[in-house]
């Protein structure tokens, strides 16, 4: 597992180098991994749209803020993703808020096509569900805990749909991007901020 991880860590880019990557695939009418389809590029082109809005518009309340600034512990978040993923559009840029308030926190972005022996490594539920978080333990270099592919709660939501109807509809898929929108990434902060209390106790004190 360490030579794994070790071994993306090699390949990682910053969240800065992922957003240029990415406008950059746009511009060039393409997106990442292995399916190169229209679609895929479509999707690529909205999601560029969304990280766009997200980067301007999140925003962490300052109790949150406060705890996540007094996490001490170096930890490295690598991050599982693609251009064409719509959860990803919502979620990685609220990782990438709370990380930015912490000097502690490296976030460091992988693709999972490019990855596939980390991705196999982190699978959720047997799929190969993305964005994936795996924070690590900077000292021991251990994985300590994962997060994604969705928040808590658009977590249940999905499970809800899925238990009651066996498969996500498109009319379904649309009504969690309206979800996305309202909850306007707080669901993923205040997990992330649970997720760093449960690693040092002393935060939500």
């Amino acid at each position: 597992m360490d030579s794994i991880i070790k071994n993306s860590l090699k390949n990682s880019m910053s969240y800065a180098e992922y957003r240029n990557l990415v406008k950059q695939l746009v511009v060039d009418n393409s997106t990442t991994g292995d399916d190169k389809s229209e679609a895929m590029v479509d999707y690529t082109k909205l999601n560029d749209r969304r990280m766009n809005r997200w980067d301007k518009t999140i925003k962490i309340s300052e109790n949150a803020k406060k705890r996540i600034e007094s996490f001490e512990e170096n930890m490295t978040w690598l991050l599982l993703t693609e251009s064409w993923c719509g959860d990803a559009a919502h979620v990685v840029p609220a990782i990438n808020k709370v990380a930015e308030l912490n000097d502690h926190i490296d976030l460091r972005i992988v693709l999972r096509d490019d990855n596939p022996d980390l991705m196999n490594a982190f699978l959720t539920n047997g799929g190969r569900a993305i964005p994936k978080l795996i924070i690590v333990e900077n000292a021991t270099g251990n994985v300590v805990n994962t997060f994604g592919p969705r928040p808590t709660e658009a977590t249940n939501y999905v499970n809800r749909f899925k238990a009651k109807y066996g498969t996500l509809t498109p009319e379904f898929k649309e009504d969690l991007q309206h979800w996305y929108n309202n909850d306007k990434g707080q669901n993923v902060i205040n997990d992330l901020t649970e997720l760093l209390c449960e690693l040092q106790p002393t935060v939500c004190q």
